[in-house]
């Protein structure tokens, strides 16, 4: 009677364990380049992260690591993450996909998701928004409430996405408005409020009372804010605390639905790697709220461009386009295909600035 008490109780011991086991919740790791409190862009891609817990509850265990460079410390954080037991990790910069890629081989079992990036591997996928779609927006908006008709561009790096964010606000800009001129300063970060906010005092030094940017904190916008009579727009999240002047608008990057999603297929067994860039129609990229400051009739042409970039009827890169040098690169009512898109390494057709090596 022992001897079957205690074969009773191992059987049964072992499958509350194996019960155990199979409902342990999926840990799913986050890498950020910037801190979570930055406003802008790791803002958002931590709002997906706290989606995703939202969404599968105790199915899911989330951790994350912010702040982190590009570089050596990056693959570092990866190893120790994938160490840690993690099933999925979302690295969320463009500059970590070689070391993604070199974790990745490493563990083959762990299944990693890159931003923004372009090399993939059995585990390893890429995504991305299409942010060029709400930067002709801005341009058009831009364009149509410029004064002096200069327009400080603040870049980080001179990587294709953010060429592609350049030469989309000022063909859109050009379109409502000739006599628009271009400013651009390469701040060489993502992240870093007091080299952005040099940035915009020096366009605005230069006449420039419109700023776009294609950093991650708020500090441009306090900058205009503080200079008065310049206006600026959210990036990669709304900002609306700078509402509504001088922040007119923004482009809000939605990540929760791709990141549960993904979630979902790693619990279903059915994730494989993939290639995702998706826009304004799939809502990975969202206008925000356009405020009073922008005249009734700018608005209602923003909002139409919006409308027509989500159902496809428009192109933000439709031709005639020529590049830089003159040369053709869009012949009247051609579009762009994803491939020139995705590695475009130069200006449109008159931008006088030259793109950094």
């Amino acid at each position: 009677m022992n001897l079957m008490k205690t074969l009773f109780g191992a059987i049964t011991a072992a499958a509350i364990g194996g019960a155990a086991m199979a409902e342990d919740p999926v840990k799913v790791g986050f890498i950020y380049v910037g801190p979570i409190g930055d406003g802008g862009w790791t803002y958002e891609h931590n709002k997906g992260r706290l989606a995703v817990e939202e969404h599968f509850g105790d199915k899911v265990e989330t951790v994350f690591q912010e702040s982190v460079p590009e570089g050596a410390d990056a693959e570092r954080a990866m190893t120790q993450m994938a160490l840690s037991g993690a099933d999925l990790i979302f690295t969320t910069s463009f500059g970590y996909m070689d070391p993604t890629i070199n974790v990745a081989a490493n563990f083959p079992d762990v299944k990693f998701e890159h931003a923004t990036g372009y090399k993939r591997a059995d585990n390893v996928s890429t995504y991305s928004a299409r942010f060029y779609e709400g930067r002709a927006i801005q341009g058009h908006i831009a364009g149509k409430m410029t004064e002096s008709n200069k327009i400080g561009y603040i870049a980080s790096f001179p990587i294709p996405e953010v060429i592609r964010g350049i030469n989309s606000a000022y063909i859109h800009a050009k379109k409502v408005n000739p006599d628009v001129e271009f400013n651009i300063v390469w701040a060489y970060t993502w992240f870093d409020p007091a080299k952005e906010a040099d940035a915009a005092n020096a366009l605005i030094e230069q006449g420039a009372d419109v700023i776009l940017q294609h950093t991650d904190s708020t500090a441009p916008l306090a900058a205009a804010q503080a200079k008065g009579g310049v206006i600026g727009f959210g990036q990669a999240s709304d900002m609306a605390e700078y509402a509504p002047f001088p922040r007119v608008s923004s482009i809000i990057d939605d990540w929760a639905p791709y990141y549960i999603a993904r979630v979902q297929a790693v619990m279903d067994g059915t994730w494989e790697s993939t290639d995702t860039w998706d826009g304004i129609g799939p809502g990975m990229v969202a206008i925000g709220e356009i405020t009073d400051a922008v005249p009734a009739e700018v608005a209602e042409e923003a909002m139409a461009m919006k409308a027509a970039l989500a159902d496809g009827s428009y192109h933000a890169f439709t031709g005639p386009i020529n590049k830089q040098d003159g040369s053709v690169w869009l012949a009247e009512g051609e579009t762009a295909d994803d491939g020139t898109l995705a590695g475009m390494d130069f200006y449109v057709e008159g931008l006088t600035a030259e793109i950094p090596n």
